[in-house]
């Protein structure tokens, strides 16, 4: 019996006598580390007598030696470990008697098997479930995944693929990829395949079947670079669901047997990787939806005007996944004067959104016949009331806000039912503030209420900031708080520009909100702007176009070269992730006043707003975030009718070029 144990590769301790004297081979010396040699040739219960009397240890190797029962501890630590690391290492440990040649009870023979590595993967696979849990788009599935399976299988190559129709995509990481924190927050870099590629990942989620190489060339043909040359070993399992066909994978440098207990816990990983992905489809393919029809409601462009610049932002509330009364518009009057609204019908659904539309599209159609604004309001509020009657419904509410800018006069009216005032920015010699309009109150509208009027000052480099009551009210706050935060945040702010105060706003109030948040703002403008446009092709060569146009651009305008040099760079860097992230052709939109260049990058993609860009020159992910931040002094991204626009500013030193005289466009 002797002899087996020093020849076993299995940790094996043989226990002898009365006194059950410790002797083990070189397998079992590893795993009680220190107390290896002290232990050998020593009676058990001293070797071990901190842990003697704990369940499963003294006792149960006693009542094998006594009455010869085999006993088996399937989650055993042991003794050595109290003195290790701070997680303890976990053993399958059998023990059966020896008898000698009369068949009396001589020993006990221990044989240990590390079970540590399914433990630790068993709590992960736990862990791995609560994170999908919180995810709700497949870029989200995709970066928890990704990480999971390349920690937790301890694997050298994770890809993760799902089908778009005609054609599959497909993520990957490799052992080694250098990310930080805040690169897990970017939208992941997806690879564009055939329908009918030969790619493990595309054939498992076709075919629906699992496949296991233990040790070959599974990526030979289809290798996208040298990472995938090395890979010997592969396991591709498809994601089952009805909604989301898709698969992954993991891979390895060094040959795997791919034994049947790593097999069972793949394939649980991958069922719990296709619950997340069907949830997330259904939740974007709702989310776009309502997103659509709501952005559909909305103005796709503003007016461009010479003195007045125009910005607007929306944010639905809730989870994003549903559709709001929120709205907002500018255009243009007969009388050469600016319509300016933004209003908000009560709810979160299609019925809100269809009756923003109708209450959006009646007050233009009103005030192209009767611009005053106390006379539009009174004909919004006959129509609400007859859209209430002929619903059955006492419960449609809905407040608006309207103003007539006539920049000629450098006045604005503006007449409210029911709405949160409008603010006003003015720039002092000295330093701006910020003033809220005292617009006489009304009802809201449907309730009969007589809308009156409010003449102010509107001057140039003022700027003008009309708000749902989403960005001021919060719970458990009251809302004179939020409204002295909007107000204190308009005042700091570095510029009227009405781009960047849109982002001011709306995040001046801290803490979330379960309202749509709509900011119009639009700013008097001291003198008028150069702006030149830019359409870029989804092409690899289209970043390096961009930045050879606006450096000629920008050089004929004569901005001084630090302005121009930044600017160039963080424009290439969101014209690079546009194409990247959104795989759509951009626009690439810039404006120059005497203090400040504006620059906007705005593509027509699904994919959720941008956060962040990369190049292929850049040496790692997250760089173009940092360039932004550093390089700027506002920066931003909204959401449009079909898309999302990225957008920075950076502040003209006194000494730059004055614009004042130059023609606009």
């Amino acid at each position: 019996m002797m002899d087996v144990v020093l020849a076993s590769p299995v940790p094996m301790a043989l226990l002898l006598g009365d006194d059950l004297v410790v002797f083990y081979n070189d397998g079992y010396a590893e795993l009680i580390g220190d107390r290896h040699p002290h232990a050998l040739g020593r009676p058990a219960a001293e070797a071990f007598a901190e842990v003697w009397r704990d369940p499963g240890a003294g006792e149960a190797l006693e009542r094998v030696y006594r009455h010869g029962e085999p006993f088996l501890q399937r989650e055993a630590v042991l003794p050595a470990d109290r003195q290790g690391p701070a997680e303890p290492a976990v053993f399958t440990r059998g023990h059966c008697a020896v008898r000698d040649s009369t068949g009396r009870i001589v020993g006990v023979l221990t044989v240990s098997a590390q079970t540590t590595q399914l433990t630790q993967q068993l709590q992960s696979l736990s862990d791995f479930a609560a994170a999908l849990s919180g995810t709700l788009t497949l870029d989200d599935v995709a970066r928890v995944t990704l990480r999971y399976c390349l920690h937790s299988f301890d694997a050298d190559r994770v890809s993760f693929a799902v089908d778009e129709g005609s054609a599959w995509r497909l993520v990957r990481r490799i052992r080694g990829e250098l990310l930080d924190e805040a690169d897990e927050r970017l939208p992941p870099l997806w690879r564009r395949m055939s329908a009918e590629s030969a790619l493990p990942a595309v054939v498992s989620a076709r075919s629906g079947v699992a496949s296991f190489t233990a040790d070959g060339q599974p990526l030979r043909g289809v290798a996208a670079d040298r990472h995938d040359e090395k890979i010997r070993a592969l396991a591709a399992l498809p994601l089952r669901t009805r909604v989301v066909r898709g698969s992954l994978t993991i891979g390895y440098r060094e040959p795997r047997p791919w034994s049947p207990a790593e097999r069972a816990l793949l394939a649980a990983s991958a069922e719990l990787v296709g619950q997340a992905a069907e949830r997330a489809r259904r939740f974007e393919t709702q989310h776009g939806t309502a997103q659509m029809l709501q952005r559909s409601m909305l103005p796709e462009r503003l007016p461009d005007l010479p003195r007045l610049r125009i910005a607007a932002r929306y944010d639905p509330g809730v989870d994003g996944n549903a559709a709001g009364g929120d709205f907002y518009d500018a255009f243009l009057l007969p009388t050469g004067a600016l319509g300016v609204v933004l209003g908000d019908v009560a709810g979160h659904d299609v019925q809100a959104a269809a009756r923003m539309g109708q209450v959006r599209a009646a007050l233009r159609a009103l005030a192209l016949v009767d611009p005053r604004p106390d006379a539009v309001l009174d004909g919004l509020d006959r129509l609400v009331a007859s859209l209430g009657v002929e619903g059955g419904t006492q419960e449609l509410f809905v407040t608006v806000v309207f103003g007539v800018i006539d920049a000629d006069r450098e006045l604005v009216t503006l007449a409210s039912a029911g709405h949160p005032a409008p603010l006003i920015r003015r720039a002092g010699p000295d330093a701006a503030v910020a003033e809220f309009v005292d617009v006489p109150p009304a009802p809201p509208l449907g309730l009969g209420g007589r809308a009156r009027t409010a003449t102010v000052p509107f001057r140039p480099g003022d700027t003008l900031l009309l708000y749902s009551d989403g960005v001021v009210e919060r719970r458990w706050q009251d809302v004179a708080a939020g409204m002295a935060g909007l107000g204190a945040a308009v005042t700091g702010a570095a510029g009227g520009d009405p781009r960047a105060l849109c982002a001011v706003a709306t995040a001046a109030v801290p803490g979330a909100t379960e309202d749509d948040v709509a900011v119009l703002a639009v700013e008097y403008a001291v003198r008028p702007s150069r702006s030149a446009s830019m359409e870029v092709p989804a092409e690899p060569t289209a970043p390096s176009r961009v930045r050879h146009w606006m450096t000629a651009q920008l050089t004929e305008w004569q901005v001084p070269e630090a302005v121009i040099g930044a600017a160039v760079l963080c424009t290439s860097e969101l014209t690079t992730n546009a194409l990247l992230h959104a795989g759509t052709a951009a626009r690439v939109e810039v404006d120059l006043s005497a203090e400040r260049l504006l620059v906007s990058v705005a593509d027509s993609g699904t994919r959720g707003q941008v956060t962040r860009a990369q190049t292929d020159t850049l040496s790692s992910r997250g760089r173009g975030l940092g360039l932004i931040e550093e390089l700027s002094d506002a920066w931003g991204t909204d959401p449009t009718v079909r898309g999302s626009t990225v957008w920075f500013e950076i502040l003209i030193p006194a000494d730059g070029p004055r614009v004042g005289d130059a023609p606009a466009g």
